[in-house]
């Protein structure tokens, strides 16, 4: 009965396809937000440099490894690993991944709301000021309030739910294949702008040129959270995306391909940032104020700023999408499988109980502000949840497995297609790294997280 009833799964339809959405799902608000940010915070080149040898030792090994996993089974979170140890206790993995991705939609949908917002506010006229006290007033008076927020937040839910009714081929492929070509697009567009501005120079010396005395255990710390989380791995998601590519799929290549142009939508989004930021006479370490308040106050600086902030928000709208697609997909796959609900009855009973869920994220700069859970908002013990316990745990069970459980013949079968393709020696290596690199360095982001551990 299973193996007939995944059979009958949709599946990506072209390689295209495949590395469009699964960019998708990397590509996030982080790319746009906080990269940039924790770049500034954290000293520019020398961090970037770090970050990258993070995501090739951490991040790409978690990735292939969720990938290899779905891709194997061509099930969801919770069923690949009921298909590869039925006896064991190793679907609750899958079950993290799961109720991680519910949770993270539920404040992730409240910030895509923000920016959906102010597409319309930049549109209209609404953020025009180059002072940043203004800029903060605008942002406070939008999340603070009740309505406005929680429009915008079913808004983005409606969207996204009305993506992933059409289905896999038709619905994430579709949209992905028409958003990511669109998303590079505008931050060429926004880099070049970015970079004929006077005193330009300065940003692209502090995005480029390393100081390497600036790297510390905690910038190096730094650089590996957001290596890790950066690639929507521990989540479920790449495991679900992963069941729906075809057996033939070069999975390392495109891992890689993917882990690469992610990368590359970061320091595009960083040189569309800090050369315009320094332009201005405005700090890069600005933290997460600097994408609602500082970037509305830079274009309103520049000739055309108008046009160039509804880009901006344009394309860190289509970011926040393309994560949020991957997200949904997971609890929907698995209702589909697991209780072989119609996709869209699992649709709409999940973006009903994430909009229920998330109206408390929505809320906790207003309504709920004095409501708390261990001392947080909902928005922070949601956000908390998922980025300091749930991903980073999940992130380590799956290296566990791959690396310790999982026949290593089996591993190496499937990473090269059946033996099709010649990838021997980077089959040894990655199973190197996921035995024991992998889960001490992400045991390392869980640690500090929790404030166990300090540097």
């Amino acid at each position: 009965m299973k193996q007939e009833m995944y059979a009958k799964r949709e599946g990506f339809s072209s390689s295209i396809g495949v590395i469009a959405a699964v960019l998708g799902s990397a590509v996030g608000l982080g790319n746009i937000w906080k990269f940039p940010y924790v770049t500034g915070a954290n000293g520019g080149a020398a961090f970037i440099l770090v970050y990258l040898l993070c995501v090739a030792l951490v991040g790409l090994p978690v990735m292939l490894s969720e990938l290899l996993i779905g891709r194997h089974t061509k099930a969801n979170a919770v069923g690949a690993f009921k298909a590869l140890q039925p006896r064991r206790p190793w679907f609750l993995v899958g079950g993290a991944g799961v109720l991680s991705a519910f949770l993270i939609m539920a404040f992730y949908t409240t910030v895509a709301g923000w920016v959906y917002a102010y597409i319309f506010k930049a549109a209209g006229g609404m953020l025009v000021s180059t002072k940043p006290e203004d800029t903060s007033l605008a942002f406070k008076t939008l999340i603070s309030g009740v309505a406005e927020p929680l429009f915008w937040q079913m808004f983005v839910l409606i969207v996204i739910g009305a993506i992933i009714m059409a289905g896999v081929t038709k619905g994430i492929e579709r949209v992905t294949k028409l958003l990511m070509p669109l998303l590079f697009l505008l931050l060429l567009i926004i880099d070049i702008r970015s970079l004929t501005l006077p005193g330009a120079g300065v940003g692209l010396s502090f995005l480029f040129k390393p100081d390497f005395s600036k790297i510390t255990v905690s910038v190096i710390l730094a650089a590996l959270g957001l290596a890790f989380f950066k690639l929507s791995v521990g989540m479920g998601a790449m495991i679900t995306y992963g069941s729906y590519v075809d057996k033939n799929e070069n999975l390392p290549k495109m891992a890689i391909k993917v882990a690469l142009a992610d990368t590359l939508v970061s320091l595009m989004a960083g040189i569309a940032i800090f050369p315009a930021v320094f332009a201005f006479g405005f700090k890069p370490d600005a933290g997460p104020k600097l994408l609602f308040i500082i970037i509305p106050t830079v274009f309103n600086s520049m000739p055309l700023g108008r046009l160039f902030m509804v880009l901006f928000f344009l394309l860190t709208a289509i970011a926040a999408t393309g994560a949020m697609l991957s997200l949904l997909e997971v609890p929907i796959a698995y209702l589909t499988e697991q209780y072989q609900w119609t996709r869209r009855k699992a649709t709409l009973l999940t973006i009903l109980g994430i909009g229920l869920l998330g109206s408390t994220a929505t809320l906790s700069n207003s309504l709920f502000a004095k409501v708390t859970v261990f001392g947080k908002t909902f928005f922070d013990f949601f956000d908390f949840a998922t980025s300091n316990v749930l991903l980073p745990l999940g992130g380590i069970f799956i290296a566990l497995f791959v690396g310790w459980q999982w026949n290593h013949t089996k591993v190496k079968l499937e990473m090269s297609n059946g033996g099709q393709l010649t990838n021997e020696r980077l089959a040894d290596a990655f199973i190197f790294l996921v035995k024991f690199i992998v889960p001490v360095a992400i045991a390392l982001v869980l640690l500090a997280g929790l404030n166990i551990i300090h540097f």
